[in-house]
Order: structure tokens, then sequence, then C-alpha cells
């Protein structure tokens, strides 16, 4: 027992793991042109890395090296986001149903069909819509700010997008445009971080409200954070999932979210009382602080669930 936690502890520290080369490569998937970050062996047990909103499979650039010498680690970005294709709405019926089937036709088209997931943010809706449709292929979940449940919502994200919900026009848009700006996507980074505030890259929300302010890319945005209100209508199935495959899960979260609360962290052990849960005095994306002891709580999850031979 101790030699397997040595081993999968050890890659973890610092300076130990040689640098894996991260393959950047483009899929045809639907008519769409989807961009994804690939490394490690192609016959290791696979980790798809889920993205968040409104990042992209950069917000794993530290991640992916960091795993990819024992595993096969696939980071996709979804359609609208990163370097992959962004037809207007009226071009792409845009909703997470859409993003799960892409992630999931890729990972078809690659011959992937065992695998971990990692989800944080929207990666949380697209990744438990696969699970949900396909259990028998999920070894182990990793979920990092992502809820399956209403009152994993703080109240001022609720306020701000419940009125949005129940009569989309252009007053109850205002404050959701908001979070398109690039004051908004800073916060989201830097809020409950200040423990480690020299670790936050400003390369991330600079990366990501470049992305973000490209041309039409806002009525992408709208209409993706107008279909969230599908994910909650989606909690019981998500949560009917839970109870019944009681599926391997590992919690990282970052407990000071300005928009995901202890309530969503903790429905995961309550649902799957096996889930082990780490949490950190972190924020939204806490592997921008906390990227070191989130990697080494992985590989010790992966060398359980997902062995590496």
């Amino acid at each position: 027992m101790l030699n397997a936690f040595l081993q999968a502890v050890r890659p973890a520290v610092a300076g130990s793991v040689p640098a894996a080369k991260v393959s950047y490569r483009r899929a045809a998937v639907g008519g769409l042109d989807i961009f994804y970050r690939d490394a490690g062996p192609a016959d290791a047990p696979v980790i798809v890395l889920l993205h968040g909103f409104p990042s992209s499979s950069h917000m794993f650039r530290d991640l992916i090296p960091a795993l990819a010498d024992r595993y096969r680690v696939i980071a996709p970005d979804y359609p609208g986001f990163g370097y992959s294709s962004a037809p207007a709405p009226e071009d792409f019926a845009y909703s997470f149903d859409a993003l799960a089937d892409v992630v999931e036709t890729l990972l078809t088209d690659l011959g992937v069909n065992r695998y971990v997931l990692y989800m944080q943010d929207f990666g949380g809706p697209v990744g438990f819509r696969i699970a949900a449709r396909h259990p028998e292929r999920v070894t182990g979940l990793i979920v990092q700010n992502a809820v399956a449940n209403l009152e994993g919502f703080a109240a001022s994200a609720a306020g701000t997008f419940g009125p949005y919900w129940g009569d989309r026009n252009a007053e109850t848009e205002k404050p959701v445009r908001g979070f398109l700006t690039a004051e908004t996507t800073r916060f989201q980074y830097e809020h409950g971080s200040s423990a480690r505030a020299d670790h936050v890259s400003p390369d991330a929300w600079h990366h990501d409200q470049w992305l973000l302010d490209r041309p039409g890319n806002d009525r992408i945005q709208l209409e993706l954070l107008y279909r969230y209100q599908d994910n909650v209508g989606a909690y019981p199935q998500w949560q009917a999932y839970l109870r019944a495959y009681q599926p391997k899960i590992l919690v990282t979260w970052g407990d000071n979210d300005p928009f995901f609360t202890a309530a969503g962290r903790d429905l995961f052990k309550a649902l799957v009382p096996a889930t082990e849960v780490q949490s950190y005095d972190a924020g939204h994306f806490a592997l921008e602080t906390h990227g070191p002891e989130i990697t080494a709580a992985i590989r010790t999850f992966l060398a359980r669930v997902a062995p590496a031979a």
C-alpha cells in the first residue's frame, strides 16, 4: 500500500517528472474543426480534461504534462471556445447536449472507450451527460468546482441568471453580459486566491478574455449561459446516475468559489459515500494556485482507479 502511494505521489514532486511532449491536434467532428491537446502514451489509461467557462484546454496547460508520463491526457476545446470552430448560433445549435455530443464523438473517433473524466465548471454539464449516457465507459470522475444540484449555486449567481432564464430580454441580459467583461474574467481567477495571489498567472485570464472578445463570441456565450438552465433540469438525472452506479469520485474543490458553494461540493459524498474530497483555500480556478497539490491528489486517485501498466 505504501509503495503504491509513493509511486503515485513521487512524480508530482517538483522537478521529478520529465517534461512530456504535448501535441496540439485538430479533428473534424460533425463539420466542425475541434482543437484538442493530447499527451502521453497512446496505450495508457485515458483521462479527459473538460474545461470551464470562460476558459479552454489552456486551463490545463500545467496539469497535462504533470500527468502524461503515465497516462494519456486528452483536453478538447468545445465549439465556441479556445481554438475550435466557433460558428454563429444560426449555424450551430449551442447547448450542453451539443457540446457533450461533440466531445463524445471526438473520443469515439479517437478510439477511446474507457476514461476518467475531469470536470470543472462547464465541464460538469458536459461530463455528466457523457457519464450518464455511458456509465460503463467511465472509470472515475474528478470534480473540481462543478455542481449537480441547485443548492450548489451561490445566491448571487442565482439572482443573476434566474431572471434571464425566466424571461430572456435586453434588460435581463444586461447583468449576464457582465460575465463577458475583462473585469469579471479576472475576478473569476483572482477571487478567493489571496493566500497565493502571486500564483495566479495573468496569462490565464488575458488568454480567456482575448477569446471572449472575438467578434460574435458574445452571442455564443449568451446562448450557452441561457441554456445553462437545461442543466438544472438535468440534475435529478445526474443524481440518479450517481446513486445507481456509485462511480469512483475525487472532488478537488476551491472553497472560496464565488459561484459554487460547499453544498455543491458535499453533494457528491452524500450520494456516493466513498467519494474522496480534497478542499483548498482557493477560488473557482483552483488549479492556478494549488496545481501541485491537486496533481498529487489526481495521481493517487488514478493509480487506484486506472492504474498504468
